[in-house]
């Protein structure tokens, strides 16, 4: 299963981050929906009913629009059926936080989505899982593995907005529109956090006596990879690649039907143990990410993927990180100075 993430870049990050390749082989930098980057809250403990990044065709919402032309929009956790009749959304009696890849065609929430061609790629630096022990259940932080170089250019200033000296580069709400930005204008290859590219499917469900529409969407779950076992028997249905996002999200000339055999388990993700700190969605800090050690008599020595995480959450403070307001985070980094055990 998946019930919790984190998404902790700017919206302009999230925007660099997320670039993909269309029909043509074309790479693109997709912008935000109207109004869309002011909803999205970076977070280090994001939970259901939060606001996350999602990319997806932008013939979702323009029909003018080329199919594989894909926009950002940010899109509510737990996905609300539009034929829900109830007045509020949490009035509804079960979780749709999670799909199963399995039975998405037999429940009629998931089914009419994505028989309407509604998938969409949800973003996020991770996901957090709990593997249950003895006596208490130990957290931990899920994600693509990670290169050096990515690594040496996290930490120049130069390269990432969440610097305060960049912290102005953020999209504006005039800049963050449907339109998309071609290749030879765009700013190059992303060298940061290599996000995570969840499939999912969305609804926009508008309440009964009118009103703003709400998008929702839905983390589609598949049997969990040998190397994630350990740890829990469901994951997220991971997207590897631009071509598979491509794929996914082109509902124009893939059919549902082929789109889901891309929904596979892949032994592609790394992971750290994290503090239980996260177990709180009230939690927001680094430290819900900082790898910790499990057995204090032995030092073990770090991957290059966790080697990247510390140094990662080492050079963005939170008082430069654009976090949730909303959430009081639990304190910084100051005094971390074990070496974090990786799996």
């Amino acid at each position: 299963m998946c019930g919790r993430t984190a998404c902790t870049l700017a919206p302009d990050e999230v925007s660099r981050a997320s670039a993909y390749r269309n029909r043509g082989g074309r790479r693109r930098q997709p912008r935000w929906r109207d109004g869309d980057a002011d909803k999205y809250r970076p977070s280090y403990n994001k939970s259901p009913q939060s606001m996350s990044p999602v990319l997806l065709s932008r013939s979702h919402f323009d029909k003018d629009a080329a199919v594989d032309e894909c926009v950002l929009a940010s899109m509510r956790w737990g996905l609300v059926p539009a034929w829900f009749k109830e007045k509020d959304p949490s009035m509804m009696r079960y979780s749709t936080s999670n799909c199963r890849s399995e039975n998405i065609l037999e429940k009629k929430s998931y089914k009419d989505p994505l028989l309407k061609g509604q998938r969409c790629v949800i973003l996020a630096d991770g996901f957090y899982e709990w593997k249950k022990q003895e006596k208490h259940k130990q957290p931990f932080f899920i994600y693509f593995p990670q290169t050096q170089e990515k690594t040496k250019a996290q930490d120049d200033p130069t390269t990432s907005s969440i610097n305060e000296d960049n912290s102005e580069t953020m999209c504006s709400p005039v800049e963050a529109s449907p339109e998309l930005t071609e290749e030879e204008d765009a700013p190059g290859e992303w060298t940061g956090w290599k996000l995570l590219t969840i499939a999912g499917v969305f609804d926009c469900w508008t309440p009964p006596g009118g009103g703003e529409p709400l998008y929702t969407y839905s983390v589609i779950t598949v049997k969990s990879s040998p190397n994630l076992q350990s740890i829990h028997d469901r994951m997220p249905a991971i997207l590897d690649g631009e071509e598979e996002v491509r794929r996914w999200l082109d509902f124009g000339a893939v059919k549902s039907l082929d789109a889901l055999k891309l929904l596979e388990s892949k032994n592609i993700l790394t992971f750290h143990p994290v503090s239980s700190l996260v177990s709180n969605s009230r939690n927001n800090s680094p430290e819900c990410l900082q790898p910790v050690d499990l057995n204090s008599k032995k030092e073990p020595k770090p991957i290059a993927s966790s080697k990247m995480m510390a140094s990662w959450l080492k050079s963005s403070a939170p008082s430069k990180r654009k976090v949730d307001k909303e959430s009081k985070p639990t304190g910084g980094l100051q005094g971390v100075s074990k070496k974090p055990r990786t799996k």
